[in-house]
């Protein structure tokens, strides 16, 4: 048997993360002149936390191997933009809503094919992964090719992103992974 308390940690983790984002991005759509300086330095914060949790998440070998399954690079990779965004908060918000638009856009995408895995596993909210990750990708494009340099409208439509990637990780923790406690040890 193995430990079942990694794959634990990630999905609380995953929920804990994408309940934040989702706060964020409501407190963004609510107060469009949010401060660039500390709206760098909280996604920093999330960023670095979530790369940390999906890496915990990828090493976990959940029982479907669905939901964690591209997390390895992805989780190296909002690392990195989280130590970016930490070591220059002020000066980001280009930056913050291209990369945040970029990952937001990755995510989605890579959902869409895990809401198709899932309906292949037999998961009956498979569409619903889906729909929130066709969402997902819709916020990420926009985000990253701007439709105003607004700083307002960025806000906003950041914050909007958020909220869907929030959803998105939400649905997508609930509806693929499943912890049962005498997992056996899949053999490759």
């Amino acid at each position: 048997m193995r430990s079942i308390a990694p794959m634990r940690t990630a999905k609380i983790g995953y929920i804990i993360i994408s309940a934040a984002l989702c706060i964020l991005g409501i407190i963004l759509i609510a107060v469009p002149d949010f401060s660039a300086a500390m709206l760098g330095i909280i996604c920093g914060i999330i960023f670095t936390l979530f790369g940390m949790i999906k890496l915990v998440g990828f090493f976990s070998r959940d029982l479907y191997r669905l939901a964690f399954q591209y997390d390895l690079a992805f989780g190296i990779m909002m690392i990195i933009i989280g130590t970016i965004m930490l070591t220059h908060p002020g000066s980001l918000m280009n930056f913050i809503c291209i990369t945040l638009g970029i990952s937001v856009l990755a995510d989605g995408l890579f959902k869409i094919q895990i809401a198709i895995d899932s309906r292949v596993f037999g998961i009956r909210q498979w569409w619903l992964i889906l729909a929130c990750s066709i969402l997902t990708v819709i916020c990420g494009s926009i985000l990253i090719f701007r439709p105003s340099e607004s700083s307002a409208i960025l806000t906003v439509i950041l914050g909007i992103s958020l909220l869907a990637e929030g959803i998105l990780n939400l649905c997508t923790m609930l509806t693929t992974v499943k912890i049962i406690r005498h997992q056996k040890p899949n053999v490759y």
